[in-house]
């Protein structure tokens, strides 16, 4: 990590990620999931997802405050210091709405358009992923210390475990239900974890074999992207771009891209 100014981005996101995820997991009511069904529960993820990026954003704006923003919850400017933090300050709402541990926050830092830190904490895993631009992709959990990350070896596509999300759009959800009816059979099998920032970490560390997704966003994407990436894996959209709303994908190298190819076969990205 030769740029010096990498650490300090990186010590950054991992202390703004902290916060936020204890405010996300000790703030939640106890009884949150009971209601499930009412207004009164979602309103109460909202005001948590906004006060979540709200303390990420102060917190970095407190050491760096010519930097700019991208939040999923509204948080935009520009900036002067060539810096962007792209910010889910909750990814998996429903997951969290329903007591489900499958939530995260995620962090990435942005120079000049390129992304060079990622960091993405799973708070009721008690587990947090980061990565810097050429410095490999790492872990924190149960285990003693920090864990280099590594994408496991490539399966032939039939042995293959592939995550993958739906829209919240009926229609939508409805194609995506169809590409994954026709998945299913050429695979070892489809999981559904509710969050993309996790699922991408579930790539870098070898719980995972590939993963995709149709309408995400950057915040969505940003720091799993990445992580994924300096673990081994390889990412991108349709075949030749990079990730967008259209598709992401990834996975390790040898289930990439026959991955990508079925999902272009099966019109993944389009109604």
């Amino acid at each position: 990590m030769t740029d010096p100014l990498l650490p300090e981005l990186l010590r950054l996101a991992q202390e703004a990620a902290r916060r936020a995820g204890e405010l996300l997991r000790d703030g939640r009511p106890a009884d949150l999931a009971v209601a499930a069904t009412k207004s009164s529960p979602i309103d109460v993820v909202t005001e948590m997802d906004i006060a979540a990026e709200k303390l990420i954003t102060d917190v970095i704006s407190d050491h760096r405050p010519d930097d700019g923003f991208l939040g999923e919850e509204g948080a935009s400017s520009e900036g002067t210091s060539g810096i962007r933090w792209v910010i889910d300050p909750l990814d998996g709402t429903v997951n969290y709405l329903y007591g489900l541990p499958t939530w995260s926050v995620s962090i990435a830092a942005e120079r000049d358009g390129e992304r060079i830190v990622g960091v993405v904490a799973a708070p009721m895993r008690g587990e947090t992923y980061h990565a810097v631009l050429g410095g490999g992709a790492w872990a924190a959990g149960a285990w003693a210390g920090e864990r280099r990350l590594a994408v496991r070896p490539a399966p032939p596509l039939d042995q293959a475990l592939v995550s993958t999300g739906f829209n919240y759009v009926a229609e939508v959800k409805a194609q995506q239900a169809e590409v994954a009816r026709q998945l299913i059979p050429l695979l070892r099998d489809i999981r559904r974890g509710g969050s993309a920032a996790v699922d991408l970490c579930d790539v870098a560390s070898g719980r995972l074999d590939g993963y995709y997704e149709r309408g995400l966003n950057a915040w969505d994407v940003a720091a799993g992207d990445l992580i994924a990436r300096e673990a081994g894996a390889l990412t991108g959209g349709r075949p030749g771009e990079r990730p967008s709303r259209d598709l992401t994908v990834a996975g390790t190298p040898g289930v990439f891209e026959p991955l990508q190819r079925l999902l272009e076969d099966f019109g993944a990205w389009h109604d």
